[in-house]
C-alpha cells in the first residue's frame, strides 16, 4: 500500500477533521507529548485512526518541520488530461488554475489552500521544472492538498490547447499589459495561468492564452508573490460571479 507523508500538527488536525479516511496512521515522536500533540493523539484514537511511536532518530531523518508528528496518507487519485477535458465539457462554470513552472513548495501549498477556499476545480502543473506534491506542500496547504485536484501534465501548452477546444477561456496573469483583472470578464469556463517565481509566464505559454491581464501595482514593487497574486485574481473571479 503506497502512502504519502504529511507533517505538522495543524495540517494533520485539518485532515483528521475533514477526511480521516485518507489517513493510514499518525506517527508520534517518542517522549512526553505536548498538549497539541496529546490532543491530536486523542482525536486520532476517537476516529479509529491507527497511531504508532517512533524514535527521535527516525524523526531527525525526516525532511521538513515535522513538529514531532507525521501522518502516512493516501496518495491523490490520478486525474488525467482526458479527465480535465470531461470536467470542462460538463461544467459551464469550470474554474481551472494553471501554474507555469512554480517551483517553491511553500507557494504551491499556499496556492492549493486558496484554491480550496475559492472552489477551484483543478490545479494543473507541468511534470518537469515544477514542484510536485511533497510533504512541505501538504503541510502549507493545511488539508487542501487532499481536497483540490492537482494534475501534473507532460506538456502544459498542449493541455491548454485541448481544454480551449473543449470551451475553456484561458487568461494569463502578467505585468506587461494595460488590461487589468478588473476590466476582464471571468464568467463561463475559465482557465487562469500564473507564471513562475521571478520569470513569470514563459513565451510559449503566453501564446496559448486567449488574453493576458495584470494586477494593478501602485507602488515601486513590480510584481506580487505568485501565491498572493493567485489569491487576488481568484477572489476577483468570485466577486464577478456573485459568490462573495
Amino acid at each position: 500500500m503506497s502512502a504519502d507523508t504529511l507533517y505538522g500538527v495543524h495540517a494533520i488536525e485539518r485532515l483528521l477533521k475533514q477526511s480521516p479516511h485518507l489517513i493510514y496512521q499518525v506517527v508520534f515522536c517518542e517522549g512526553r507529548l505536548n498538549p497539541r500533540q496529546q490532543n491530536l493523539l486523542q482525536q486520532a484514537q476517537v476516529l479509529g485512526v491507527k497511531t504508532r511511536v517512533e524514535s527521535k532518530a527516525f524523526f531527525n531523518k525526516l525532511d521538513g518541520a515535522h513538529q514531532g508528528v507525521m501522518a502516512e496518507v493516501a496518495p491523490q487519485a490520478e486525474f488525467s488530461e482526458a479527465d480535465l477535458v470531461e470536467l470542462v465539457t460538463q461544467n459551464t462554470q469550470a474554474l481551472i488554475l494553471f501554474l507555469d513552472e512554480v517551483q517553491d513548495p511553500h507557494n504551491l501549498g499556499a496556492i492549493l489552500r486558496t484554491a480550496d477556499a475559492a472552489g477551484v476545480d483543478a490545479v494543473v502543473i507541468p511534470k518537469n521544472n515544477s514542484v510536485g506534491l511533497n510533504a512541505t506542500v501538504r503541510k502549507v496547504a493545511c488539508g487542501a492538498a487532499e481536497t483540490v485536484r492537482l494534475v501534473a501534465v507532460t506538456n502544459l501548452s498542449r493541455t491548454l490547447n485541448s481544454l480551449q477546444q473543449a470551451g475553456l477561456w484561458v487568461v494569463g496573469l502578467a505585468g506587461e499589459t494595460d488590461k487589468t483583472i478588473y476590466q476582464a470578464s471571468f464568467s463561463g469556463r475559465l482557465g487562469l495561468v500564473l507564471g513562475a517565481e521571478g520569470s513569470g509566464l514563459r513565451h510559449l505559454t503566453r501564446q496559448h492564452c486567449d488574453e493576458v491581464v495584470a494586477i494593478p501595482m501602485l507602488g515601486v514593487v513590480e510584481s506580487l508573490n505568485v501565491s498572493v497574486a493567485n489569491g487576488v485574481v481568484l477572489y476577483e473571479v468570485l466577486r464577478q460571479r456573485g459568490k462573495v
